[in-house]
């Protein structure tokens, strides 16, 4: 199980150049905890600094204003501490399930053995034994990022950042890794953030749903999610969640839809 630790962002902004106008500002004084061990989604619309944001955890990006640490200690730039999931999967089309996991551990101070115990130990965690010696386009869209996820837990993070890692799967198989990813956060007992679009899978995953809103890119609003489990897509107390959290996003047309759908 992964050691975890508190992550801190405390007035958090972050702005661009462009070549003859005004600085853009996508993020403005963003300020927010994770408590170890949590699930906490940014939900917002486009624009509104949520992958911006997830960067500057990673540390991708460390020109900005504010502060960012984990168990007291700055971000500073990249870490084997801080796995990343991308939508697109980017495993190496040349190399197999196997190898590509494992160059992640190309530096990490363990034996040949370790290394390759881990490995298979992550697989399986996924559920992708017998595909070891598979190469990418030998998997399915839901088994490459169930290989990407294996990767990103593989050199065990204290946070696992995932930047709509379901976003480009039909409907039905996002639906299955959305189950599987909570099966495997609470396997791993890893710190997770995802960003997402998708409102229902935000509510769905997490125990914190931070809510974002656009131009520019803020806070708007902090809801905690204290729903039975397992959760129920359909029932009065999620679609309450959901309307709260449109209309916090801006979103209140949406919400209004979703209202007299149920009416």
């Amino acid at each position: 199980m992964a050691a975890t630790g508190r992550l801190e962002v405390e007035a958090v902004s972050k702005s661009f150049a462009t070549p003859g106008r005004p600085r853009l500002d996508v993020l403005v004084d963003a300020s927010f905890t994770v408590e170890p061990g949590a699930f906490v989604s940014l939900v917002g619309p486009s624009g509104c600094g949520k992958s911006t944001l997830l960067r500057l955890i990673a540390g991708l990006d460390t020109e900005y204003q504010g502060r960012l640490r984990l168990h007291g200690e700055r971000i500073t730039g990249t870490s084997l501490s801080r796995g990343i999931v991308f939508q697109d999967h980017r495993l190496l089309p040349w190399l197999t399930l196997e190898q590509n996991i494992g160059l992640i551990l190309s530096n990490a101070p363990l034996s040949p053995d370790a290394k390759r115990k881990t490995i298979r130990e992550h697989i399986a965690l996924v559920g992708l034994q017998g595909f070891e010696h598979a190469y990418p386009h030998e998997l399915s869209g839901g088994m490459a990022q169930r290989g990407a996820i294996a990767r990103g837990l593989v050199s065990q993070p204290e946070l696992l950042l995932l930047d709509e890692p379901l976003g480009a799967l039909d409907a039905l198989t996002r639906v299955r890794l959305q189950e599987e990813l909570q099966r495997i956060w609470r396997a791993e007992g890893v710190t997770m953030i995802l960003v997402t679009h998708d409102v229902d899978e935000a509510i769905f995953l997490s125990s914190k749903v931070i809510v974002m809103s656009a131009n520019p890119g803020r806070i708007v609003r902090q809801v905690d999610i204290d729903l039975p489990e397992p959760r129920d897509r359909t029932s009065t107390a999620f679609a309450a969640l959901k309307r709260e959290i449109l209309t916090s996003m801006g979103e209140r047309a949406a919400a209004r839809d979703e209202a007299l759908a149920e009416a």
